[in-house]
């Protein structure tokens, strides 16, 4: 690929950036995700999970099995509670909106350059 070439690669690369940046799949994605990150009710679950968590792991090396199972028991109880969450229901909903436009749009690509490839391949193979 030549200079030129790369130079128009960039270009399409920064509009299309720009352009993602502007989806309204994309922006509703990123505002739930702010919300998510920014709420303390989710965060304290998810510290509640990890420290029964390692309280298990704890438990589970100093022989504790109750100690542990009771752990495990409210890590679980816990999850269950963040999973409830319309917040983290609606941002997993959006998250899977922006993947699947984001998986579309690279097999898109991948069948465009490998058709452009081919193409020019078949032009060398003549020549």
């Amino acid at each position: 690929m030549n200079l030129k070439d790369e130079a128009a690669v960039d270009a399409a690369l920064t509009h299309l950036t720009a352009l993602l940046s502007e989806n309204e799949v994309i922006l509703d994605y990123q505002q739930l995700k702010k919300r998510v990150a920014e709420n303390d009710t989710l965060k304290e679950l998810e510290e509640g999970i990890q420290t029964a968590q390692k309280n298990a792991v704890q438990f589970a090396h100093y022989g504790k099995p109750e100690a542990e199972r009771e752990a495990l028991k409210e890590a679980d109880c816990l999850t269950k509670e963040l999973d409830r969450s319309p917040l983290v229901t609606a941002y997993r909903e959006q998250l899977y909106e922006a993947n699947d436009l984001l998986q579309h749009l690279t097999t898109r690509i991948q069948k465009e350059v490998n058709a452009a490839l081919e193409a020019e391949s078949t032009r060398e193979g003549e020549q």
